[in-house]
Order: C-alpha cells, then sequence, then structure tokens
C-alpha cells in the first residue's frame, strides 16, 4: 500500500497559507481566533 499524503509545500500554501486565509470572512476568523490565543505561527 502507498502511502496517500505526497506533501507539496506549494499545494499547502496554496491551500492553507495565509493569503486564502485572509480572502474569505471565514479565513479571517480563523486568523483572529488563532491571534487571540496566542499562536506561534497563525498559518502554514
Amino acid at each position: 500500500m502507498s502511502r496517500t499524503y505526497q506533501p507539496k509545500k506549494r499545494k499547502r500554501a496554496k491551500t492553507h497559507g495565509f493569503l486564502v486565509r485572509s480572502k474569505t470572512p471565514g479565513g479571517k476568523r480563523v486568523i483572529a481566533k488563532r491571534r487571540k490565543k496566542g499562536r506561534a505561527k497563525l498559518t502554514v
């Protein structure tokens, strides 16, 4: 059986990156919540 997760930095950033999060209302909420919690990394 092959590994199902084939990591790619570009794909990861394009899907979960800061710019993508910033575009949608829900994404903005995610960033805000993570800021409030004090996360060291907000997004990928």
